[in-house]
């Protein structure tokens, strides 16, 4: 088992109310960035369904100088309806899905594994909303 100290929190940074699945993701990490397979463990669409994406046994690509100790869970969505600023799109589904997989990821590797948005390692807005003042997820 890989030694994992960190989850990191992403978007897709799709349109706000637009289904997208790990296969369209998958497509554009590996056709389009030529990576071998997706660069997330999980993705949680809009209806707070958690899908698998590269196994967590291999090393993720998802957060640039994080990736070999981390998990990357991506979340459907996160820019308004027009796809021209980032916005917390985050479904009540998706909110529930995501505590209930961090919970379980937490008990897999350990309490002390820490939470964090992608952009706390990156210039970026992803995932579209302050992890560390989350109230669903700072209780975690």
């Amino acid at each position: 088992m890989r030694k994992i100290e960190k989850i990191i929190i992403h978007c897709s940074a799709t349109p706000e109310g637009k289904d997208y699945t790990v296969a369209q993701i998958r497509d554009w990490h590996v056709r389009g960035n030529g990576w071998s397979d997706i660069g997330y463990h999980f993705v949680i669409d809009r209806y707070g369904v958690v899908h698998k994406g590269r196994s967590v046994e291999k090393i993720g690509a998802h957060t640039k100088g994080q990736n070999a100790r981390s998990i990357g869970i991506c979340l459907i969505g996160g820019m308004d309806a027009e796809n021209k600023r980032p916005k917390d799109t985050r479904t009540p589904a998706q909110r529930v899905a995501l505590v209930n997989l961090v919970k379980e990821l937490k008990a897999t590797y350990g309490e002390n594994v820490t939470v964090h948005g992608h952009n706390e390692f990156a210039a970026k807005a992803c995932p579209s909303f302050n992890v560390q003042t989350d109230p669903d997820l700072c209780a975690l």
